[in-house]
């Protein structure tokens, strides 16, 4: 059934229609670097609510998701529950950071925590740590689309190069339009997404056992394991440590809503109210996450298993008696969670490298018309060196998702430092970010050293957080009222704050 002309039919009007939309949005922003990174300001709540849904759940849920309940059982319910809690601070933290983008001219992260420390060192520092985060997300969604491109061609193209085609597509209408065409395909991308999940999540299983009850109840006597908590530490392999398991959920938790690209979408809503209602819709995201947990389970018994655990979605659709149509609808939607997540990280990555690193850190004096082109130049940088990550190493979906969540876990301490905490200083916020990236890069190279099992980030954190408190005691600054400035604009809360309609 791969490779036949339905499935690569439809696998390619998709990807034209994206194209199409991704690059109809060119021109609906002004020409400038708060135009081409922040929408000016504008974005409604249907844009929001799809763009940062369809921003995290990517590549790894629609292949990710299914190939670890496929393979390591319950240890996947560890997605639902960060995801069901991991946005909620967003919902304080948001319509802060969105006031002081519209008060100071925001558009980054680093650029409000650098402004309100005074000192551009820290927003160089968080490029370095938002480079190691985004790097290996990015190559998540990059190997993602090569897995589906290559099913759908019945292996016509290899994975490296379904994975050049998806993101070159990707490429042209980033580089075009900029954060608007990444929200109008994001919104295309997430309401085929949510569609497509629920179809395949209640077929699977009925095609293959007759109901989603007399699945579970053959797991239950055949593979118990599987659906005990916290599942097991590879297929076929020991349980799951608890501790790893617990720490993998407060890792991603912390870590969620100070993802960059998610964070500077603060910067991009129309008002605070748009900010909030997006974090309250949010959780109904995890809606499309169950169905494709679902499917993994599905896969369990299944006689003929895949080439890698990360291939068992398309793996199933590809054995059964599925019609062509179907298979081609499949194909499609997990090119839309692939590129739904690639492109806004490979556009925020290139933002931030300029606006904080060059501009902010660096103080060098680029008009706005350099700024775009370095942005575009930098686009292309960090998409080659995504793509060479993703087809040099061998680690799963959700095994890189999980190494990403420990970099960019280390920008919380400064970023509610920065938005809440007077009493913190540049020094201590420079420090902890120092030595907590540090802490995490040596027990992700050698987890033996670790002195407990639990995610190398968390242990980072707990080196970040105290670094702060300690510098910033020993180095303490007197207020100032510049000070006073951020933190009044920070609190003000204006009249279209709760504006009766978007």
């Amino acid at each position: 059934m791969s490779g036949s002309p339905v499935v690569v039919s439809v696998v390619g009007a998709y990807l034209a229609l994206c194209l199409i939309v991704g690059i109809a949005a060119k021109g609906k922003s002004s020409d400038s670097p708060t135009g081409y990174v922040a929408g000016d300001r504008n974005l409604n709540l249907l844009v929001m609510y799809f763009i940062t849904g369809a921003t995290i759940f990517s590549g790894f849920a629609f292949l990710g998701a299914p190939g670890w309940s496929y393979s390591k059982g319950a240890a996947s319910f560890y997605i639902l529950a960060f995801g069901t809690l991991g946005f909620v601070p967003f919902y304080f933290l948001g319509p802060r950071a969105a006031r002081l983008g519209r008060a100071f001219g925001f558009v980054t992260q680093g650029e409000l925590v650098a402004t309100r420390f005074r000192m551009p060192a820290i927003a160089g520092c968080m490029v370095f740590v938002s480079a190691l985060a985004f790097l290996p997300y990015l190559a998540l969604q990059i190997k993602g689309a090569g897995y589906v491109v290559s099913a759908a061609t019945g292996g016509w193209f290899a994975p490296w190069q379904g994975a050049a085609i998806v993101y070159a597509i990707v490429l042209t209408y980033v580089l075009s339009s900029g954060v608007l065409g990444v929200g109008w395909t994001n919104t295309l991308q997430g309401i085929f997404m949510l569609v497509l999940a629920w179809v395949l999540g209640l077929y699977i299983p009925f095609e293959l056992y007759g109901g989603l009850r007399p699945m579970f109840e053959r797991i239950v006597s055949e593979r118990p394991d599987f659906l005990r908590v916290p599942g097991l530490a590879a297929e076929g392999g020991a349980r799951w440590n608890m501790l790893d398991y617990s720490s993998a959920i407060l890792v991603s938790s912390i870590g969620f809503s100070v993802w960059p690209h998610l964070f500077m979408k603060a910067f991009t809503a129309k008002s605070d109210g748009v900010l909030r209602r997006t974090v309250v819709l949010y959780p109904t995201f995890q809606l499309f996450i169950v169905p494709l947990l679902i499917v993994g389970f599905a896969g369990v018994l299944f006689a003929a298993p895949p080439e890698a655990a990360d291939q068992i979605l398309p793996h199933l659709l590809m054995n059964i008696d599925v019609p062509e149509l179907v298979v081609g609808l499949f194909c499609a939607g997990a090119l839309a969670a692939s590129m739904s997540s690639g492109d806004a990280i490979v556009h925020a990555l290139a933002s931030i490298t300029v606006r904080d690193g060059l501009v902010t850190a660096l103080g060098r004096d680029v008009g706005p018309r350099a700024q775009r082109l370095l942005i575009r130049v930098l686009v292309v940088v960090f998409m080659l060196a995504a793509y060479a990550l993703a087809f040099g190493a061998g680690a799963t979906l959700v095994d890189l998702l999980l190494v990403a969540y420990g970099p960019v876990t280390q920008l919380a301490p400064a970023v509610v430092a920065a938005l809440y905490v007077r009493r913190a200083t540049g020094a201590g916020v420079l420090g902890g970010l120092t030595l907590g990236i540090a802490v995490n890069i040596a027990f992700v190279l050698q987890p033996d050293w670790r002195p407990v099992p639990i995610h190398a980030g968390l242990l980072g954190l707990a080196a970040n957080v105290s670094a702060l408190v300690l510098l910033s005691a020993l180095f303490p600054k007197p207020n100032r009222p510049e000070d006073d400035a951020f933190f009044r604009a920070a609190a003000e809360t204006p009249a279209r704050d709760f504006p009766t309609t978007d």
